[in-house]
């Protein structure tokens, strides 16, 4: 049979036979609060309502420890509490059944998320319990020092922990101010007449071991803004869910799923759930507030006023500004983890120091990727291949879904469609090009299918409440789910990807993870049963938002081992979990070709990044529906500057390729494309600032302004790292757009290099050819400016510097190089390079390990061009030391990204090598 006819029938019998998900969001299908008792429970909940009082207050192996009873019933089982200091003023909290009242079981910790180093980090100095009276009435309060500037306090009646700041005494971050915590033991056994059961369209929850809920106000003082916890399409800002006249009613939700066609304007979650929030105010900078817990969550942000009709009195000690919030979870243990800044590039180091830096990706991969569900066969990847040359189109990898496979059948090839798939990478590897797989979590209950006989064999699926193979429904059909949340079975997965297991699989192909929150068609909103069963007797609820981050982490570490430990992995997860930024990118998911979906992938990006994942991007174009050329242009001119490039379409779409939309479109989408390619030896050294700091590489304007209050609640623009700002254009029939460009400094028009002033908003006419994007005073960009057909071309290639000088003339940037591919960078092996223009003279410093000259890694690339925007004067020469060279200098027009700039100054061939130290002076 002809493999294109093969294909449809193929396609024909799977939607035909399959019970497919819905093709678009329905709110029904998902429980509201009110539908989940828990966050119904919870949020009727009043200020004061707690009644926990902290005794037996004393200090153990370096940390304080106390008991929480009930002010009212000291017969009852105690809770425990455990406060810890750790490096850089981290504050961890940690409360729990306690152990020595036997409680029917042990609730679920998460595990393998927080670093074992920073446990190892814990300060042993607490020898005593200081002591302070709060309040006038008040019991004495035991005080933990955290670092000079900052110290928690354990107030015990009524019990409260709280961060304030050692001199002024201002309260920074609280936990229980308002009295609102609750703590729902485990029992044994139900009372006479109560139901533990909970059902929902149709679906049965046994809850076997009956209510588990937390739920406690936390308080951000100083606090004008509140960031964070993905994932939703919602604005960066969070705004209040409780309160008077509020917008939205209900609380942000946190739990894993399958959104089809979700809304670009909502609280709802999405496909992943970091616990991770984030204040910022003018006067008090940045804090934040991490609860390590896997459950299901819901947050509100309580507006002003929330609190005005209740009747405890609870009267906080603070001028500050606050804003309250109240986290509730179905289950697990607090373990929450304060962040006191200052800034906040602080509180995301304090953050990743917790949960893991972002890892270091492969060049290629920072590059453009071009996927579809699905390219039908190998002379369609062939031939999409070869139209990206004809076309002078840079692309570096190619995609493959879920029908490359034999059945839906996980490291399988169909063989008609894709009869030699080592060749077809390797086609594809002999222009420097890459391929990546889609490998999902569900496996085919098929007995002749290797990894279901294994799996089945060994024991190593989830299990139903009855203790059978969990069944559920998913791509392949009846489908079983493997138990990542075990090491061993983490372990038996990495070795599936071996080249000897993997057939047809080489070392230039990498893995998509998808459906992995996870994902089951017939399941209660369409996942997992929650008393599911996984290792250890832990029931799916306790562990479910961290599942898909276990699978991504088993995935990584296959391709770690398939490479003998060398070669950095990539990999795509759709789920994603506090610390999933250690194991690869992520992106938003199953977005829409509407401009609102455009608009929404900024902010849904900037708080990836505020919370880790700072490898992240959304689908250009829309993954359903069909974008008009309009809608496909604006999308790769914003995408070029997403930290992760792909454009990607449901199988349901037309084909999108750039070169399907007429030559006009075709030319402004390769421009766009070559704007990422010319920048990315700029965006590799975000990247590195990432794995180092953890300040990811797209920021909100206020992480580079932090005192400027008209940027605080900015969303439809971002900086690029410290030096460029990018707006996009967000409405077809725009002609103009308005631009706020903080700060004192001037910004540089990245195309013309025209000078606009900051701290004014700026109504720009909008060109088809680019979105406003503009270069910082003060700073020096590294660009590639050769186009290439691939990143493997570009290695050699030199380099221009685009220098943007401030209001003094002076600049400074930095450059981060190594092989690209490798862990070679951890013992040293790369080139760092500050680079400063001063006084009319332009020096390259190292900053690397390799001071000496004895580099493990060295590249004979050299500047080729400099140029100056804002130059003093009009400079005629260049002397180039060492060597005393003398060079040419140019002053007038110059095609800056396709686009005749404003005069410039133009350094050509100074020929410096970047890894070398050097001066030019300018006179």
């Amino acid at each position: 049979m002809n493999p294109r006819l093969r294909f449809c029938l193929v396609l024909f019998l799977s939607l035909a036979l399959s019970p497919a998900p819905s093709l678009s969001w329905k709110k029904e299908e998902f429980r509201n609060c009110n539908q989940t008792p828990f966050c119904k429970r919870a949020r009727s909940r009043t200020p004061g309502s707690s009644r926990l009082i902290a005794s037996k207050v004393s200090l153990s192996d370096g940390s304080l420890v106390a008991s929480l009873i009930d002010r009212n019933d000291s017969s009852g089982n105690p809770l425990s509490l455990t406060l810890t200091s750790y490096k850089d003023g981290v504050l961890r909290v940690v409360v729990d059944e306690d152990p020595s009242f036997d409680p029917p079981r042990r609730r679920f910790r998460v595990p393998d998320v927080v670093l074992p180093e920073f446990e190892s980090s814990k300060k042993l100095w607490l020898q005593r319990i200081a002591e302070e009276r709060i309040g006038d009435d008040g019991e004495l309060s035991a005080i933990v020092y955290l670092n000079e500037d900052y110290e928690a306090v354990l107030r015990r009646d009524p019990f409260e922990v709280f961060v304030r700041e050692r001199s002024s005494k201002d309260r920074v971050l609280g936990l229980n101010s308002h009295g609102m915590f609750d703590f729902e033991q485990l029992r044994g056994k139900k009372e006479e007449g109560e139901e533990w059961e909970e059902r929902f369209r149709g679906h049965t929850d046994s809850r076997p071991h009956g209510p588990q809920s937390i739920s406690f106000d936390v308080s951000f003082y100083g606090a004008e803004f509140v960031y964070g916890i993905p994932e939703r399409a919602t604005s960066l800002a969070l705004r209040p869910t409780r309160g008077p006249g509020i917008e939205f009613s209900e609380p942000y939700r946190l739990f894993n799923l399958d959104v089809f066609e979700y809304l670009h304007e909502s609280p709802f979650g999405l496909y992943g759930s970091i616990p991770f929030m984030l204040s910022h105010g003018k006067d008090r900078g940045s804090v934040g507030f991490f609860w390590l817990n896997a459950a299901e969550m819901q947050i509100d942000v309580l507006g002003e006023g929330w609190d005005a009709d209740n009747d405890s009195k609870i009267v906080l000690p603070s001028s500050l500004k606050r804003i309250d919030t109240f986290w509730m979870s179905e289950a697990g243990i607090v373990d929450a983890f304060f962040f006191v800044g200052p800034g906040p590039k602080d509180v995301v180091r304090q953050y990743t120091s917790v949960t893991g830096l972002p890892a270091m990706p492969q060049f290629f991969a920072t590059a453009y990727h071009q996927c579809r569900w699905n390219y039908r066969d190998e002379e369609d990847v062939a031939e999409v291949d070869a139209k990206f040359d004809e076309h002078d189109i840079s692309y570096d990898v190619l995609w493959l879904d879920i029908e490359h496979t034999d059945g839906k059948r996980y490291f399988t090839w169909d063989k008609v469609l894709f009869p030699n798939p080592a060749e077809m990478q390797r086609k594809l590897a002999a222009k420097g090009r890459h391929m990546v797989t889609i490998v999902d979590p569900h496996i085919k209950r098929d007995d002749g299918y290797y990894i279901h006989k294994e799996a089945t064999q060994n024991g190593y699926y989830v299990k139903d409440a009855s203790g059978k193979d969990y069944d559920g429904w998913c791509w392949p059909g009846s489908s079983s789910y493997l138990d990542v949340v075990n090491l061993e079975i983490r372990s038996w997965w990495g070795d599936k990807f071996s080249l000897q297991s993997y057939s047809g699989s080489t070392p230039s192909l990498h893995i998509w993870n998808d459906m992995n929150e996870p994902s089951v068609f017939n399941g209660p909103e369409v996942s997992m049963p929650r008393d599911a069963i996984h290792c250890g007797s832990v029931e799916h609820r306790e562990v479910h938002n961290a599942y898909g981050y276990y699978f991504h982490m088993a995935t990584s570490d296959g391709l770690l081992k398939r490479g003998d430990g060398n070669d950095r992995p990539f990999v795509l997860s759709r789920a994603m979990f506090a610390g999933s930024q250690r194991y690869g990118a992520v992106w938003t998911g199953d977005n829409t070709a509407d401009w609102d979906h455009l608009r929404v992938s900024v902010p849904m990006l900037l708080t990836l990044g505020l919370t880790g994942m700072s490898f992240s991007g959304a689908d250009v174009g829309g993954f359903f529906g069909n974008p008009d050329p309009k809608l496909l242009v604006r999308w790769y001119q914003l995408g070029a500057y997403y930290p992760f490039f792909r454009g990607h379409a449901h199988q349901d779409t037309k084909r999108r390729e750039p070169w399907l939309f007429g030559e006009r479109n075709t030319e402004l989408m390769r421009e766009a494309i070559r704007v990422r390619y010319s920048l990315l030896p700029y965006f590799y050294t975000l990247f590195r600032e990432a794995n180092t700091t953890g300040v990811p590489v797209l920021r909100p304007l206020w992480m580079e302004f932090p005192s400027d209050e008209v940027a605080f609640d900015k969303d439809d623009s971002f900086m690029v790292g410290s030096s460029l700002l990018v707006h996009g254009v967000f409405n077809e029939h725009a002609t103009h757009v308005s631009v706020y460009l903080p700060g004192k400094q001037s910004w540089f028009d990245l195309r013309t290099g025209t000078p606009y002033p900051g701290g004014t908003t700026q109504k720009l006419e909008v060109s088809e050819s680019s979105i406003p994007s503009f270069q910082k005073a003060g700073t020096i960009v590294p660009r590639k400016d050769r186009f290439r057909r691939s990143t493997t071309q570009m290695v050699n290639d030199p380099y221009t510097l685009v220098i943007a000088l401030n209001s003094s003339k002076e600049a400074e940037g930095e450059l981060y190089v190594d092989d690209g591919k490798t862990f070679d960078f951890i013992s040293g092996g790369f080139i760092h390079r500050r680079i400063v223009y001063k006084d009319g003279t332009l020096s390259s410093y190292n900053v690397g390990p390799n001071a000496s000259g004895n580099a493990r890694f060295n590249t004979e690339c050299v500047i080729e061009r400099i140029i100056l925007l804002g130059p003093a004067g009009q400079p005629k020469n260049a002397l180039v030391k060492p060597g005393n060279l003398k060079t040419e200098v140019e002053y007038g027009p110059l095609q800056l990204f396709g686009t005749s700039s404003s005069n410039v100054l133009t350094i050509r061939k100074p020929g410096v090598q970047i890894s070398e130290d050097w001066t030019i002076q300018l006179s």
